[in-house]
């Protein structure tokens, strides 16, 4: 039978080289903008968190940056808790809307599309995190064309 040998992994130890960067640092030229887009559902797998995490980087390389939610994307951007709204029921219950407020609180725009809001989902507008502006489903494909027209970079992200 195989024998494994040597000292166990410990907390502090390094397994990676993670101060090695390979590609420039590329920050935002004046002007540039950024959109990410969200087509999926909360709770059913990590790019909900991703897309967050990487358009808060974008904004922070100076990119003006929207997060476009819609389909089910829009329960992204529902206010959650239990038992009571803004209550964190278990530990990161609440943490894709904490970093939605943090994201809006630095200069970012989200867009949540009404269609989605009411007729999948049944909510209306109030169900939002406060600062999210909802949109006309005709808006979903004007948002994503004028960002085109700006040469802007779009991240497009689909799960279900």
């Amino acid at each position: 039978m195989a024998e494994v040998t040597g000292e166990m992994h410990k907390d502090g130890d390094v397994l990676v080289d993670y101060e090695e960067k390979v590609f420039e640092d590329v920050q935002a030229e004046p002007g540039e903008k950024a959109l990410v887009t969200f087509h999926t559902v909360a709770f059913e797998g990590s790019i909900g968190l991703v897309n967050t995490l990487t358009a808060t980087r974008l904004l922070r390389k100076g990119f003006e940056t929207s997060i476009l939610l819609y389909g089910p994307g829009v329960t992204l951007g529902f206010q959650k808790g239990f038992p009571t709204l803004g209550d964190e029921a278990f530990a990161g219950h609440l943490l894709v809307n904490q970093r939605f407020a943090k994201f809006m609180e630095e200069g970012g725009k989200i867009y949540g599309c009404r269609f989605s809001t009411q007729a999948l989902y049944g909510q209306t507008e109030k169900a939002f995190i406060p600062g999210i502006r909802p949109i006309n489903p005709q808006d979903v494909l004007d948002i994503n064309l004028l960002h085109r027209r700006d040469n802007a970079l779009i991240i497009n992200t689909w799960t279900v």
